[in-house]
């Protein structure tokens, strides 16, 4: 499965393959290509396609930052992974640099592409995002969303609404589910814009986090463009 998202406090979008096999997180060898120039899909399936027809060679994720396309591979081998995406890349006239490293612990994916709990909270919220936007919402627009976060202790919870309704959340609820006993859902009105739910799930994630608490995302209602 393949999410994208951007990271937005550096400002670059990452692509990253995040269904891979126990057999494949065994390749020792990191394959980097990088092209001076934002590139098609239809491109960039034809370069993982060349790529991945070596044996033992798997796609792992993109980045295009400041104008270059990243493209990263793992491989079993470090030889003659090169030589063939080389030959279409100069008949394409493409401006391209590669590399290739050894990396066993797979600390660049994990590091560089993998989304963090943070990325992994915006991905599902642009997922509710997109499908306001498919029911006509007009996400710009401002309207109270409902925040939901879980803790272990009501000590924890309790701490957490003191914190954030200083910050101009409203309590609103005490909430539950299987794992948890405690809970609360906040409210604050604002829009669905990426950067204002980036700023405002941070916010609250950062306080979670320092209660040991979990995020468990947000609802609103639908607001139609006029």
């Amino acid at each position: 499965m393949i999410e994208k998202y951007i990271n937005v406090d550096e400002n670059f979008s990452i692509e990253v393959e995040l269904d891979i096999d126990e057999d494949v997180q065994t390749y020792p060898w990191l394959f980097s290509l990088f092209i001076e120039s934002e590139i098609s899909d239809d491109i960039k399936s034809e370069i993982v396609t060349i790529i991945e027809n070596k044996p033992f060679v798997k796609y792992v994720g993109m980045r295009f930052i400041d104008g270059w396309s990243e493209l990263y591979f793992y491989s079993l081998n470090s030889k003659n992974i090169q030589n063939d995406i080389h030959k279409y890349l100069q008949k394409k006239s493409y401006k391209f640099e590669s590399g290739v490293v050894k990396d066993t612990k797979w600390d660049f994916y994990y590091g560089n592409l993998q989304p963090s709990e943070l990325d992994f909270c915006m991905i599902e919220s642009q997922k509710i995002v997109n499908m306001l936007s498919e029911e006509g919402d007009s996400v710009e627009l401002e309207r109270e969303v409902e925040h939901y976060v879980m803790f272990d202790t009501q000590t924890q919870m309790q701490r957490f609404v003191e914190s954030v309704v200083h910050l101009g959340f409203e309590f609103k609820d005490e909430i539950s589910n299987d794992e948890c006993e405690y809970g609360v859902a906040i409210t604050k009105s604002h829009n669905l814009l990426y950067e204002t739910l980036y700023e405002t799930i941070k916010i609250l994630f950062e306080l979670t986090k320092k209660e040991h608490g979990f995020y468990e995302l947000w609802s609103t209602t639908l607001v139609e463009k006029q």
